[in-house]
């Protein structure tokens, strides 16, 4: 039995959807864009969604949007994915690594207090594995401060965050948010991504920026300004738009599947599993990942699996233990004890919308046995 990471969930309406566009001449900039931005702004509960070739390319353009640059210090979570860094490092800016919550494994609000320096610009929040971060304390962090909060929702789209009326959903927070769309999200565009703005000139800047600096209504080139290519195709926005329109089912299978892995997985010992719930917060169920027990030996634990057909990920190493990384100044004055104790030990297992029963139960089968054989350390 051959199990995947993750496996895009496409059904006929999205077929139908893509092919429809290809029977129009508007491949690029027509109806499903604008359609599939509406749908997305309205879900988050913001004013405007600007979308784009991918979650890396929205993060590129929201520091470019908030004035961010040369010197500043934008701090983030060194356990994430490496484009946070990276989008910072090409604007010319400076990432300041600041430790994560051993729970919820987002930034500790206590660690970025810490972190924060006259040069501060910004905090990146990112919402690790669709868990949503405790934006409260750190938007008053933000506002105490003076700080520009940037959301990578890119793995939470569907999160909430708060009780009764203070509840919203992931990305409705940050200046601005940024979601990605690849093929292992909840929703898929193929390629692709977004940002989120609740600020109308943010907006007109994102589509200006995203489009080799043109200007969003005359489409005139603005000399004076910078622009890219990181448009998204209507091809791609026809797929999203669909995909976005089955989100309640989506995360409803998702929410299954985690429940079906906590009750299996409890069998085995000293294996630490994520939180199936946690108070004021609703998780966006991008991935599963267990914390292995201590002295396990992950690598041998996935050639295990592997030789199953179950095909496993390390999520995430950190980016400051990263080659491309470790000898830059922001990581070499890091002092993350709790990111590098955690990292070590996370393992993500197959899951998608339509993992089956079965499936799982061959998962934790193998992974029991890898477990409980040759795989720990002495």
């Amino acid at each position: 039995m051959n199990i995947p990471l993750s496996s895009p969930d496409i059904t006929a309406a999205e077929i139908e959807a893509v092919t429809a566009v290809l029977r129009t001449p508007h491949l690029c900039f027509g109806p499903e864009l604008t359609a599939f931005e509406e749908a997305l702004a309205a879900y988050v509960g913001v004013p405007h969604a600007v979308a784009v070739s991918s979650g890396t390319a929205a993060l590129h353009l929201a520091l470019l949007t908030l004035g961010i640059g040369a010197g500043d210090e934008v701090i983030i979570p060194s356990f994430a994915f490496i484009a946070v860094a990276n989008t910072i490092h090409q604007v010319g800016a400076v990432p300041v690594f600041a430790e994560i919550d051993p729970v919820t494994l987002n930034l500790d609000p206590a660690s970025v207090e810490q972190a924060i320096t006259p040069r501060t610009r910004a905090i990146l929040v990112v919402h690790t594995f669709g868990i949503p971060a405790q934006m409260d304390a750190l938007l008053d962090l933000a506002h105490r401060h003076h700080l520009r909060a940037i959301e990578d929702a890119c793995e939470a789209l569907g999160g909430d965050f708060g009780e009764g009326s203070r509840k919203r959903r992931c990305g409705a927070f940050g200046d601005l948010a940024v979601f990605g769309f690849y093929p292992n999200k909840q929703i898929t565009t193929g390629e692709g991504g977004a940002v989120l703005a609740h600020d109308p000139q943010h907006a007109a800047r994102l589509r200006s920026l995203r489009n080799q600096g043109r200007d969003p209504v005359s489409g005139v080139l603005d000399l004076a300004g910078q622009g890219y290519n990181y448009r998204l195709s209507d091809i791609a926005c026809a797929l999203g738009r669909v995909q976005l329109s089955r989100i309640d089912e989506i995360l409803v299978l998702r929410q299954a599947a985690a429940e079906r892995y906590h009750s299996l997985l409890s069998t085995i010992p000293n294996l630490e599993l994520p939180p199936l719930t946690l108070p004021g917060l609703t998780i966006s169920w991008f991935v599963y990942v267990v914390h292995l027990p201590q002295g396990a030996d992950r690598e041998r634990v996935q050639a295990a699996l592997a030789r199953h057909g179950i095909t496993s990920a390390s999520y995430f190493a950190p980016i400051h233990l990263q080659p491309a990384w470790k000898h830059h100044p922001s990581s070499l004055s890091a002092r993350l004890p709790l990111t590098e104790s955690i990292a070590c030990r996370t393992l993500a297992l197959p899951f998608f919308n339509h993992i089956t029963l079965r499936q799982q139960a061959e998962v934790v089968d193998r992974l029991g046995e890898a477990l409980a054989g040759c795989c720990l350390s002495v």
